[in-house]
Order: C-alpha cells, then structure tokens, then sequence
C-alpha cells in the first residue's frame, strides 16, 4: 500500500479529555451516555438549539452509579468548544423511512454550515467527528469552512457498516468477530460496498477458509451477507424510527484512538486529497485515526471491480453536493 504523507501545521496532544458533542437527540445522547459508562472523557459538554433538552439529557446521565462513570456531564454553549480535546456533531434530523442518506443533504446542510461557524470562532484544539447524515457531504463542508489541516475534519462514515458485515460473516462462519478482518467503503450511503478481495479470516483469504472448512464461499454468499447489511439501518428506523446505538459504540472506538492516543484503522470518511486517483470529495476509505484525526488514508490493493465501485461511488456523491444550494 502506498503511504502519502500528511500535512499538518498543528501538534495536538490530549490535555483536559473534554469532549463537546453538538446535538443532543438520540444519538449525541446514546453517544454521551457511553463515553460516560466506558470512562474514555473526564468532561462531556452536550450543545443543543434546545436548551432544556441538553440540560435534561445531561443531568440524566451525570446522575447515574459513579462506579459506572466518573465523567462531569453538563450542558454548554459553543464557547466550550476552546480547549477541548474532540468534538463531535450530530446535530441534523433523521432519516425518514424510505429515504437515502443522500435525500437528506439539502436540509441537513444548512445546519452544518451554521455549526461549524459557530464553532470556528472558538476552536484552537483537537480534531472534529462528523455523525450527521449525508455525513460524507456534511464532513467535506465543514472541513471546507474551518479550514483545518487534512484529517483534522472526519466523519464516522462506513464504520457502521463494516460493524454489521464482520457480525454477519461472524455468523455465517461460526467465529468470533476478533477473527475477521473487511470494510465497507465509499459512500456511507446506497453506493457504498465491501471490500470483498480483503475479506480475510485470522490472516487467511475468505476464499481458502471456506474451502478448507467445507463452507460455501461465492457471489451468492456474498450478496446474502452484504444485502443484509445495506439493509440493515431502513429496517431499525422501520422498527424503532431511529438508530443511535449502534452508532454510539462505533463514536466510542473513534474517541478512544484520539483520547487515549491508541491508533486504530477504520473506514471513516475524510476529504481525499488524490488517494484512489479521487479528490475534492469525502469517501470512506481505510484510516488510521489517532490524535490528529485521520493520520493517514491507507491505499490498498483492491481489484479492478472494487477500484470502478469507489469511483463510481465518488460520482453518486459529487451529484448530490452540485445539487446543493
């Protein structure tokens, strides 16, 4: 894989473990809630144009067991934004049954344009998570509007996704999750897909695994796993009306590289600066993720198929942003 260097005028390093998440429905507080419970924050500041609801969410949690969660919950104002070690948006509304990611951009825009100004005045530290949806669209306007060194600006993109195919290979295989290894790139969204010349179990291509075990492995399997996973959120908000579990864990893996320093590689979405032979627009590609954000999108050998899949992808997306107002 070829490594391309990232350039960064800013040396970050973790100081008051302050966490600023904007948005306080169902997901800024489920994410809330499990940077709480798994410790990974001394101080999480939820910002919300409903005060009251900020308020509410964070006294509900501040007053839970302190063995399960020390962290000082409070609501807050963007000026919270100065000094603090991430920041996370979900501020946007959901997804209607029915709708794509894609479907949503023109309402969900306006809003990340009025974030991420209200925000610049204030920030001089740490990186900034996207979580709104479309968030591949969303991640490249607020990168455009801060104007933060390349990775500073992420959104949580397929990671999601990638967690819901390792879960159903881990069924179809009978394994542990540990033991598999494959991510879903692009759009986080209907042109998103696996990377199925990757898929690999305990280091060992799919293909020689299921031989080995007597396991049928083709494009039938393939499609069943992956049209279960692409799937997978339309069926929960059909359900429930929302998703923000899932997606709360998935935050908490990406807070725990930053805060605690510890790199980690995941399919998130950032700005591509010329990997895959794309630019000017925010896919998910495998990433490590550190203190600065995204360290470094990794270029990986893919197949021919997988390469056309991602540009193709990049269309779909460029599409929807020229259709923006």
């Amino acid at each position: 894989m070829t490594m391309r260097p990232k350039m960064s005028a800013i040396t970050t390093k973790v100081t008051h473990r302050r966490v600023v998440i904007v948005g306080a429905g169902y997901v800024g507080a489920s994410i809330a809630y499990a940077l709480t419970i798994t410790n990974l924050a001394r101080e999480i500041i939820l910002i919300d144009i409903d005060e009251q609801k900020a308020i509410g969410e964070s006294l509900d949690i501040q007053h839970g067991i302190p063995y399960m969660g020390v962290s000082k919950v409070r609501a807050g104002g963007y000026e919270d934004c100065a000094e603090s070690d991430l920041i996370i948006v979900t501020a946007g509304r959901n997804r209607r049954v029915g709708e794509t990611r894609l479907e949503m951009a023109a309402d969900n825009i306006g809003i990340i344009r009025d974030v991420a100004n209200k925000i610049k005045p204030h920030y001089n530290h740490g990186p900034i998570i996207i979580v709104s949806n479309p968030v591949d669209i969303l991640t490249l306007e607020c990168d455009r509007i801060l104007g933060l060194p390349n990775g500073f600006v992420f959104g949580t993109g397929c990671i999601l996704d990638t967690s819901r195919l390792i879960r159903s290979i881990a069924r179809y295989t009978h394994l542990k999750i540990e033991a598999i290894k494959c991510n879903v790139v692009g759009e986080h969204g209907d042109s998103q897909f696996p990377v199925w010349s990757r898929l690999a179990i305990a280091g060992q291509p799919m293909e020689e695994y299921c031989e080995n075990v007597g396991l049928a492995w083709g494009d039938r399997e393939k499609n069943m796993l992956y049209n279960y996973v692409k799937g997978m959120g339309a069926h929960i908000i059909a359900a429930k009306g929302k998703t923000h579990y899932g997606i709360a864990t998935c935050v908490c893996s990406i807070a725990d590289a930053v805060l605690n320093q510890r790199l980690t590689i995941a399919p998130v979405t950032s700005p591509l600066q010329g990997e895959y032979g794309i630019e000017g627009v925010s896919l998910s590609v495998p990433s490590i993720i550190g203190v600065n954000g995204v360290e470094q999108r990794l270029e990986e050998r893919w197949s021919d198929e997988e390469y056309e899949k991602l540009k193709k992808s990049a269309a779909a997306v460029e599409a929807a942003m020229k259709a923006l107002p």
